[in-house]
């Protein structure tokens, strides 16, 4: 953030004019951004420092990884090379390109920026698997064999590494290795559902369908809400002749997404085989829905249309799939027998001769089964990946992998991915209740949580948006950051007519914290408590702020964390970890405990004005647990819940609390109530107690 003093009010107006700009404050407020994940808003901070000062590098590989962050690849790479002109030592820069240019298969490329890192930092952990997946990606085996070597010999407890190099084992055709591989990883952390999810897959495809189940079965238990493990476990039912139990899985995914292709294309196939042809027709409606250009489910819904005796609809379906396959002879004879149906015998004819002229042709080539090929690869209950799309395949059901499911574009695991690569979720408690306009929502949904108080703010602030506590904050977009600098002018020039109206330095401090600008935020925020000292809001959003700023200050300081930051670790994952690492890593109490009591101070005195204001109770409990003080926390959780008895998170909360100080029963059962309420981690953490 750039800082302009004009009299009285800060106008952000003024921005653009480099010569005004406070470099250090900017950038210092852009990494706050990038911090807490607003990276819209973080590249628009580092643009003021580039424009000002473009002969610096950190700008240009702090914007560079924002937009990695926003998969802007391209964006990234280009940054990153600026970065590397201004400082070619700059080691960071190569992991970050690096990884850039993995994620636009530019392998080679990205092969020599890890080399690059790796002769300043050799026993870099990311950097060494990043470097073996490039090779796999090369098909040059033995190199990226090398490297895992390297890598699990210094870190010979790093699950994602075995679950690579058993990927590549699997190309190589080393099933054995690949197994003792996956064998491995479970040894090592049997709390990492892709584990099991991996050699459950292994298991399948080597037939041993039982205990491919039984992996299954665990992924699901650590990770129920992952739907690849559930397609693949209906491969594994069906093909152990539990058609019901295949179809519960399917019915499962579609429930949770009812576009998900897979889990539509195999139902399709199962309701199929048991006769449940409407159902099955619906499930290829939807299919060619999502993808129009799916030629084996027109194929599958054309049989189905003739199986009702719709011979029109399925002659129309198979007009698409001959037009785009003129050599599949068998679809030829499909549609000759419905023109005969319908009295086309000229049409079926024409049809017929095609289809025998093209088997003819088929045999020649050697390049597909007899007539009956079909027949048998159902028999033999094999499969297919998503992408093979050999038409003659149309009746298998499909193979999903993590990736595919998640629309990933690699067929690898890729370290520098975000929050991709943590395998092991962290135990962190659920984060504290912020004051804001916006939130992402759940993927499950949870509690409303109902504020008289909140409801009281809003009517009497006025803003143009409506304030919500909520711990679930959503990162600015580009439209809303604009909003937001547009709206800290307009309070500014507002407070130029009122200099002494709370409401309105209350309102440009939300404004300012939304920003990311908290040293601004804190001093409106202050000025709003000095006029209106009995506005419990206020004091909540200082105690935020505060807690904000002590989060930040062990992790980016100022000064030396553009030159730290090369040292080590792969630049995306870095950031994306900070979060974690904030949530379980104490500051020292010898040095922060004074700012704890300024902070618990102030949720003391929201809840002397409003004894029923939950927020207070419960963000007053996460201060008591950064002290260790968990009985405290305990108690403040509870307070909480005594006032609303559905309060998700403080129950996750209160039972990590009871866990830390030995109460395993009670915290396991307030676990469970949070599971129930809505906080799905709270079932990871009871099987792993287990």
């Amino acid at each position: 953030m750039k800082k302009i003093i004009i009299s009285l009010c800060l106008l952000l107006s003024t921005l653009s004019i480099s010569s005004q700009v406070n470099t250090d404050r900017v950038m210092m407020i852009g990494k706050n951004a990038l911090y807490f994940e607003d990276y819209v808003l973080a590249i628009q901070y580092f643009n003021q420092v580039i424009g000002a000062k473009p002969y610096l590098a950190d700008p240009y590989y702090f914007r560079a990884m924002a937009k990695f962050m926003l998969d802007d690849y391209i964006g990234a790479e280009e940054d990153a090379d600026l970065c590397l002109e201004r400082n070619p030592y700059y080691t960071a820069a190569y992991q970050l390109r690096g990884a850039a240019r993995q994620n636009q298969d530019k392998f080679e490329l990205a092969a020599s920026d890890y080399q690059r890192s790796l002769e300043f930092f050799p026993e870099d952990r990311l950097t060494l698997v990043n470097m073996a997946i490039v090779n796999m990606e090369l098909k040059d085996y033995d190199i990226a064999d090398k490297f895992f070597e390297a890598l699990l010999r210094r870190f010979p407890d790093y699950v994602p590494g075995y679950l690579a190099r058993g990927q590549m084992n699997l190309e190589r055709q080393d099933t054995l290795k690949a197994l003792a591989d996956y064998d491995k990883a479970i040894e090592t952390d049997p709390y990492t559902a892709q584990s099991f999810s991996a050699r459950g897959l292994l298991h399948f495809q080597q037939k041993d369908y039982n205990k491919a189940l039984a992996d299954l079965d665990e992924a699901i238990r650590l990770d129920p809400y992952f739907t690849g493990n559930y397609i693949n476990r209906g491969l594994v039912k069906y093909n152990l002749n539990d058609l019901r139990g295949a179809m519960a899985d399917y019915d499962r995914v579609i429930e949770t997404d009812e576009n998900n292709l897979i889990a539509r294309f195999n139902r399709g196939l199962l309701g199929a085989q048991v006769a449940d042809n409407n159902r099955a027709i619906r499930d290829f409606d939807k299919v060619i829905e999502l993808e129009p250009d799916n030629t084996m489910a027109y194929l599958n819904r054309a049989m189905l249309h003739a199986e009702i005796g719709d011979n029109a609809s399925a002659i129309t379906d198979l007009n698409v799939v001959l037009e785009e396959h003129p050599d599949f002879f068998t679809g030829y004879y499909m549609r000759a027998e419905m023109k005969r149906q319908l009295n086309d015998l000229r049409g079926a004819e024409r049809d017929y001769m095609t289809a025998r002229n093209e088997e003819a042709n088929a045999k020649k080539r050697a390049t597909v089964d007899a007539v009956d090929g079909r027949k048998l690869a159902a028999e033999s209950k094999d499969t297919r990946e998503e992408t093979d799309k050999d038409i003659d395949k149309f009746n298998l059901l499909v193979v999903a992998d993590r990736e595919s499911a998640e629309n990933n574009q690699t067929k690898y695991q890729r370290e520098s991915r975000g929050r991709v690569q943590d395998l092991n979720t962290k135990i962190a408690l659920e984060p504290k209740f912020v004051f804001t306009y916006y939130d992402k929502g759940f993927e499950v949904s949870r509690p409303v949580y109902f504020s008289e108080s909140m409801e009281r703010a809003n009517q009497e602030l006025n803003l143009n948006w409506i304030l919500k506590a909520v711990n679930n904050e959503a990162a600015l977009n580009e439209l809303q950051v604009q909003t937001h600098f547009r709206s800290i002018d307009n309070f500014s020039r507002l407070l130029v007519q009122n200099p002494n109206d709370a409401k309105l330095y209350f309102g440009r401090g939300m404004d300012f914290m939304l920003v990311q600008d908290y040293e601004n935020a804190l001093r409106d925020i202050n000025k709003a408590i000095e006029l209106q000292p009995d506005f419990l809001q206020s004091y909540f959003v200082r105690a935020v702020i505060m807690s904000k700023q002590l989060e930040l200050d062990p992790l980016l300081p100022p000064e030396t964390v553009a030159q730290e930051t090369p040292t080590g670790t792969n630049p995306a994952d870095r950031l994306k970890e900070l979060p974690q690492i904030a949530k379980t890593k104490l500051p020292e109490v010898s040095t922060k405990s004074f700012k704890y009591d300024a902070i618990l101070k102030d949720y003391e005195t929201i809840i002397s004005l409003d004894p029923n204001f939950i927020f207070a109770y419960y963000n007053m409990a996460e201060i008591y647990s950064l002290e260790k003080d968990y009985r405290a926390a305990i108690d403040s959780y509870s307070q909480a819940i005594k006032i609303e008895p559905q309060f998700a998170e403080a129950y996750f909360n209160r039972g990590l609390s009871k866990l830390s100080i030995g109460e395993t029963a009670s915290g396991l059962d307030d676990l469970r109530k949070a599971g129930e309420l809505g906080v799905v981690e709270s079932y990871s953490i009871i099987k792993r107690m287990r």
